[in-house]
């Protein structure tokens, strides 16, 4: 049975120190894996490591690693039979990521956490340790990243830069074909080590077929032809044509395929450079009162009714996703409410005839919603002066903090709130403290919540935090995403997780 979905962006790396978007980390969670992972509800559970122990100082991680993982055969081994996974391939493949010569984007895993590759050593084949400088409580989150995928030695050595294209992991598929301008072709790793409830060997299906059709709308004619099993999104072109005003699945539809929806670790928001030398003297951006009335002024809930068909969920908490605290729990943020902004302009000190416009910066693609904020801001007297930027300018001017406003997302790294109070920490640069925000408080606190290993506690300090950071309001929180998977009704046993990761391990097809 054949597995088919598209990457329309194409596939650039299948080595997972270079797994740094999602058309890559799909590919290569394919065919590695890491010490552990998460399961659909961000849980961390054993995955090459069985079980691990912390020290009680939160420095000293013991990880007791599982005795049948094998790595497939390849040209790379002698005799091209593979051998069994041990305590120095994780050495070697953690130690990897920060090697300055390999350059992978992924070293910032271990920045001031370790202490050069002595941090990381094989007691024996059967157990690794890692030591780190300082308590880190998300480090098992960070663990589960592609990046932290576990490979052997000889693969490297066998094929040098020619890696990238003949990955060698333990994965529950190994890899066959590629050719980069037309299909990735991987096959059922016929000595995978886990097995489904019933004793029955994974993964179900036989071969994955991943094509690169670049066009959006093409990608879904082929889906409806029955060429692709699933689509992640759909063009925005299409989303009156295939979802109702809630976002559910048209009835004309209903009967073709199926649609799995689930919140997304992923904020979208608009920023504010908080840093008063790269703004003029006389910016209305450096009044907070200014930025809670814009929070305040317009509406999230109408906005995504009307120009994503109810995608996503109005973002009137905070920053951190309710995937990752509960939104009940939660008694800041904003919400739609003129009056108040209005009062807070009058209560700024600014002259209201005389307040500047601010200039938005955004993308293409968000090129409607920033419409539909500038008109409502210019309502209660906010002028917004919308500048279209594409992506990669945006990214640029971002970390060369040259925007005083703009429009940016955040992606969780790994399923801890942490991955987003990181953003508000004075200490880090641009990425991913975009607005340069500081905040004394906010740094005793993030110090004080890395090294908690309380889940309760961590947790409240969390919460405290993103709620000081929504009174500064250095941010404008405008929704947190969904996954979208639009799937074929042969595919079984599929899910969304909140990370939006591919994963086909246990997914059977009729």
């Amino acid at each position: 049975m054949v597995f088919r979905y598209n990457q329309g962006g194409g596939i650039s790396n299948l080595d997972p120190a270079f797994a740094r978007n999602q058309a890559n980390m799909w590919a290569v969670h394919q065919l590695y894996n890491g010490l552990l992972q998460f399961d659909r509800h961000l849980k961390i559970k054993p995955c090459l490591a069985k079980s691990f122990d912390v020290s009680a100082d939160g420095l000293n991680y013991i990880f007791h690693l599982r005795q049948d993982v094998y790595f497939p055969d390849n040209p790379c081994f002698d005799a091209g039979k593979g051998r069994k996974m041990i305590a120095s391939d994780v050495v070697y493949s953690l130690q990897r990521i920060i090697d300055p010569d390999v350059a992978s984007p992924g070293a910032w895993i271990f920045q001031d956490k370790v202490q050069g590759p002595e941090a990381f050593r094989a007691i024996n084949d059967s157990t690794f340790s890692l030591k780190l400088q300082s308590a880190f409580r998300a480090l098992p989150g960070m663990l589960t990243m592609e990046y932290c995928s576990i490979l052997p030695h000889e693969a490297i050595e066998y094929y040098g830069h020619r890696f990238r294209k003949n990955p060698v992991g333990t994965g529950p598929f190994r890899f066959s074909r590629w050719d980069e301008a037309n299909v990735l072709v991987l096959k059922k790793n016929e000595h995978y080590f886990r097995k489904d409830s019933s004793g029955a060997s994974l993964p179900y299906i036989d071969k994955i077929l991943i094509s690169f059709i670049d066009n959006k709308s093409t990608e879904f004619l082929s889906f409806l032809n029955g060429d692709l099993d699933f689509v992640s999104d759909i063009d925005p072109g299409l989303k009156e044509l295939v979802l109702s005003p809630d976002g559910k699945l048209q009835d004309h539809f209903a009967n073709k395929f199926r649609l799995l929806a689930g919140p997304y670790l992923n904020t979208e928001y608009l920023g504010f450079m908080m840093d008063s030398s790269h703004l003029a003297q006389n910016s209305p951006i450096l009044n907070r009162q200014f930025r809670q009335a814009v929070n305040y002024g317009f509406d999230r809930k109408k906005m995504l009714r009307y120009l994503r068909n109810n995608k996503g969920i109005a973002a009137n908490r905070g920053m951190i996703p309710p995937g990752l605290i509960s939104a009940a729990h939660s008694s800041y943020g904003y919400s739609y409410d003129r009056d108040k902004a209005l009062e807070l302009l009058s209560e700024s000190g600014l002259n209201l005839e005389k307040i500047p416009s601010i200039e938005l910066n955004a993308p293409p693609a968000y090129a409607d919603i920033c419409e539909f904020i500038q008109k409502q801001l210019t309502e209660i007297g906010i002028g917004v002066n919308l500048r279209i930027v594409q992506p990669s300018a945006l990214r640029s001017g971002m970390e060369q903090n040259e925007f005083g406003f703009f429009r940016a997302s955040w992606i969780a790294d790994y399923p801890d709130a942490e991955s987003y109070m990181a953003l508000f920490y004075s200490k880090f640069g641009s990425p991913p403290n975009y607005t340069r925000y500081k905040n004394a408080l906010i740094d005793s606190l993030y110090r004080q919540v890395v090294a908690e290993s309380n889940d309760s506690i961590s947790r409240l300090i969390y919460r405290k935090m993103d709620s000081l950071v929504m009174n500064d309001a250095p941010v404008v929180p405008l929704y947190y995403d969904e996954v979208y998977l639009f799937i074929s009704k042969r595919v079984m046993g599929m899910e969304v997780n909140p990370m939006n990761m591919l994963d086909l391990e246990s997914v059977k097809l009729k």
